[in-house]
């Protein structure tokens, strides 16, 4: 049986059109990545197409990891050449390391280097970003706190993604502070430049370019790739439809797919305009829509297409799924936010039970709009006990230890990146102090050159104390030693006259001054001291998953960029093409791991951490191992330094999605391309979904009605939608009451079934089938009432009864006491707790806070006077003793919920 008899007609067709440019619409759920695998399939076994003349692009490296395993189990058997299926950052990458140097200028000074990028330029992330521009302000004199250095690089990048450069971002400024930015983008560019670095847009800037300024370079593209396939159409920017259109070169055969209804990322420069003005682009072109969905139930299914129906731009489809009917969408309106996080947790452990018991693998989601939600449902897991994963926390490579080493390896591939040097200059402490730093910069300021030239004047021309110019004698042998190891002269070095002279085992042997310190050039000083095995780290393994190092961008092994041998290693073999396997590269001598343990010594960075003897100085420790142990995975797909540094720096909170996490949080954009049995769709609130920031723009509220839909048609079989009545937010000292999202409002009733009691109130907006309510009185509080003071539940939903109460553990009393009393939600204990779980640092206050002062014991019906709100009227108590709270009804601030201790409550 053929493969093309697993499709449907739409589908199908779809793969067999394979002449001119097609449009495929693909509903949420419809098998688009289906779709797309076996169009490559089909054009290799029907068409008899070079496996190396297709190229397909997407935008998670999960993604394009997954297409290219299905390929392979379709057609691996047939060609040892593979198609080269890549993220679009990833594949410009590649397509620079080879090509950038088309674009360099020659020098107008005699006897100096072209102007312009080479092949081993590094790729700078948003702290290194961000320091740039921060080194820029302060050398213009400009306060960063009036226009902020994060403020700066939204707009460069808005500007980048528009593809206008400094001078017409200036003519089109509008107000001294787009002017001021405006210069500060040409000054960003020029430290980039010197710093032979691109940032994430300047990849695809970089690369249209290229292909603009390079015919020859251009050619080879067109005629190398004759079948292009594009994922995600929806969200591509103009850099990424440029780079589309010209390597589609005339042959137009060029597939893109995408669903205009899941277009959610303006914000990054995403163009719906791509995808609606397709024909207009390729008047031939064929349009093709996937409506049948293979996901959701008809109810979840009906209820999102209802809600994105509301939108004008969108060209439409009609999706139905063969499941019909499934269960009503739930809807849960909690008191709170803390609340709303204890029923999630509460309904999720009685499900993985519940799926536990049936043999079925379960797995929940809990989507919101944006990441700071995340911790009030953080709380609620760990209160039951629950086991979660959080995409778009604090990722591996954003942690201190982690960029100082990367900044090492940075500085060793291009010691002209200013950026990584100064991170890495005085770390660990090496008596490279404020003062010296400045002298060098001030220094390349004046010659031109970059901190690492500067490194050498001074010491060339002794412009620094004795002292500190050990100190930078120390780090520039440590730097050159680590990059002559990396070139393989490193031996001679040791055999030189002038070289440092090192043991067997690659340590220095002599006394040292100073703890950690590195050896100079001249041998007079210093021992490490680092009690560090190289040995040690062979007993660890660090797995990134399939998503991240371990499958390549086009799936074969490949990694994400080229392999160059840098010019300062002799004569360089024959560079392999883009799609090459791992056996066409030669294995480095020496690999990115033997580098970072050589670094790890020589720094004593181990040791130091060592005596800190602290649990979280071992937990730095492991994540150095867990580095090491990359790089060596690294070295066994003959990867070289550049190509370890590109994965670093591309990988993205989406690959970070554990597909085997029973319950998993995170944002509603972090969501896109995923499905879950059990999806929760939460913070359901006007300013939080739709967000505050898109309620004046027709266009953002779209967007934003469109995130709904993404996050609804996640859902497999359930999805319930919550919401606070009353949310703490920003700035206010007590919960606001909030007004249900118009996107409630807009899911037809008959599919909805509230959970909990409902009960009325006296403020309602809007007249539709799901009246929009303000707030809700504290006193028509939900049957069902989970509450961050009640102690801990983790036992305690194995005994729930029908009325949705949290009940104690059978064979106990009500009112036993547990042996460690739970701290209420928002305790500073509990914060510390949070944000240590997060891989951050939170230290306890050690200063013993002032006694509350005011009355206690307030009851219902009393009158009480507020130092800020005056008087007012006691509505309800809750809980007793040092933790309780009480309503107060202010006549000219409406209701407030205090705890009492801190309130500063008399009696009127």
């Amino acid at each position: 049986m053929s493969f093309l008899d697993q499709l449907n007609p739409q589908q199908r067709e779809a793969v067999e059109t394979t002449e001119g440019p097609v449009l495929i619409l693909a509903g949420a759920g419809s098998g688009k990545t289906r779709v797309i695998t076996y169009r490559i399939a089909y054009l290799i076994e029907h068409k008899g197409v070079m496996p190396e003349s297709i190229l397909a692009m997407t935008f998670t490296n999960k993604a394009a990891a997954e297409m290219a395993e299905r390929v392979e189990k379709l057609v691996g058997g047939l060609s040892i050449a593979k198609p080269v299926i890549s993220t679009f950052h990833s594949f410009c990458v590649r397509m620079l390391r080879r090509d950038i140097e088309a674009m360099r200028i020659p020098s107008a000074t005699a006897g100096q280097p072209p102007i312009g990028h080479t092949k081993n330029f590094v790729i700078y992330d948003e702290s290194d970003q961000q320091a740039v521009v921060k080194g820029v302000m302060k050398r213009l004199g400009l306060d960063d706190k009036q226009l902020t250095p994060r403020t700066v690089l939204g707009r460069i990048s808005w500007a980048k993604n528009h593809m206008l450069d400094p001078q017409e971002l200036y003519l089109q400024s509008a107000d001294p502070k787009t002017e001021k930015i405006a210069h500060l983008y040409e000054e960003y560019r020029k430290e980039l430049r010197k710093a032979n670095a691109l940032d994430f847009d300047d990849l695809l800037l970089d690369a249209v370019r290229l292909l603009k300024s390079a015919p020859q370079v251009r050619e080879y593209y067109n005629r190398r790739f004759q079948f292009l396939l594009i994922d995600e159409y929806q969200d591509t920017n103009r850099p990424q439809y440029e780079l589309m259109r010209m390597l589609a070169g005339d042959r137009h055969n060029v597939c893109a797919v995408g669903d205009e209804d899941q277009s959610i990322y303006s914000w990054r420069g995403a163009d719906i305009r791509n995808i609606l003005e397709f024909e207009q682009d390729f008047p031939e072109a064929k349009i093709i829509r996937l409506e049948q969905n293979y996901r959701s139930t008809q109810n979840i299914l009906q209820a999102a297409s209802a809600v994105v129906a509301n939108n004008i731009r969108r060209k439409g489809k009609n999706l139905w799924t063969s499941r019909q009917g499934g269960t009503k969408i739930g809807y849960y309106e909690a008191p709170d936010g803390e609340n709303e996080a204890l029923f999630a947790a509460d309904h999720i452990a009685k499900y993985l039970r519940a799926a536990t018991e049936h043999g079925e693998t379960p797995r929940a989601a809990v989507l919101y709009r944006t990441n700071s939600q995340s911790r009030l449902f953080e709380e609620a897991m760990r209160r039951y006990g629950l086991k979660y994963h959080v995409v778009g926390g604090f990722s591996f490579y954003e942690r201190s230890e982690i960029k100082d080493l990367i900044s090492y390896l940075k500085v060793i591939h291009n010691p002209n990146d200013s950026i990584s040097l100064l991170r890495v200059i005085n770390t660990p402490t090496r008596g490279i102090g404020k003062g010296t730093i400045d002298t060098l910069e001030s220094l390349a300021l004046e010659t031109g050159l970059s901190l690492w030239g500067a490194v050498g004047e001074a010491i060339r021309r002794q412009l620094l104390p004795q002292r500190a110019l050990a100190s930078l004698k120390s780090f520039q042998q440590l730097i050159e030693d680590a990059r002559a190891m990396l070139a393989g002269t490193f031996e001679e070095q040791l055999t030189s006259p002038g070289g440092t002279e090192f043991m067997s085992s690659g340590r220095q042997s002599g006394e040292g001054t100073e703890e950690g310190a590195s050896p100079t050039r001249d041998g007079t000083a210093v021992d490490d001291a680092t009690a560090f095995d190289p040995t040690e780290f062979g007993n660890f393994s660090f797995d990134f998953g399939a998503a991240e190092i371990n499958e390549a961008v086009n799936g074969n092994g490949v990694s994400p960029t080229e392999h160059h041998n840098k010019a300062e290693r002799g004569s360089a073999p024959p560079e392999p093409q883009i799609g090459s396997t791992p056996h066409e590269f030669p294995t480095p001598t020496v690999s990115t791991a033997d580098i970072l343990k050589f670094l790890i010594d020589r720094t004593g960075y181990i040791k130091l951490l060592e005596d800190e003897d602290t649990p979280e100085a071992f937990s730095r420790i492991e994540n150095l191992r867990e580095l090491v142990n990359a790089a060596m995975d690294s070295r066994d797909r003959a990867e070289t330094l550049d190509q370890f540094l590109d994965h670093a720096a591309l990988v993205a909170d989406a690959d970070d999605y554990d597909a085997r996490a029973q319950i998993t949080l995170m944002s509603l954009h972090a969501a896109k391309g995923l499905e879950f049995p059990l999806v929760f769709l939460s913070g359901l609130e006007e300013g939080l979904f739709p967000h505050s920031r898109t309620m004046l723009v027709p266009e953002d509220i779209e967007e934003e009605r469109r995130l709904c839909y993404v996050g609804m048609t996640r859902a497999m079989d359930q999805l319930i939608l919550t919401r606070a009545v009353y949310r703490r937010r920003y700035g206010t000292d007590l919960p606001e009451a909030s007004v249900p999202s118009r996107f409630l409002e807009e899911v037809p009733a008959p599919l909805l079934e509230e959970l909990g009691t409902r009960r009325p109130s006296t403020t309602y907006v809007g007249t539709g089938a799901f009246a929009r309510q303000a707030g809700r009185s504290p006193a028509a509080a939900d049957s069902t009432h989970y509450s961050y003071e009640d102690e801990d539940q983790s036992a305690s939903w194995h005994d729930s009864r029908s009325d949705g109460r949290i009940r104690p553990p059978a064979g106990t009393s009500s009112d036993a006491k547990p042996t460690s009393p739970a701290r209420p939600y928002n305790s500073i204990e509990n914060i510390a707790e949070f944000f240590a779980s997060r891989g951050k640092k939170f230290t306890l206050p050690k200063t013993p806070l002032a006694e509350p002062t005011g009355k206690r014991g307030f009851r219902p019906g009393q009158k009480v006077r507020h130092p800020k709100y005056g008087e007012g009227t006691v509505y309800q108590r809750e809980g007793e003793g040092e933790e309780a709270k009480i309503t107060v009804q202010f006549p000219r601030f409406g209701l407030k919920k205090l705890v009492e201790k801190y309130a500063q409550l008399e009696r009127a």
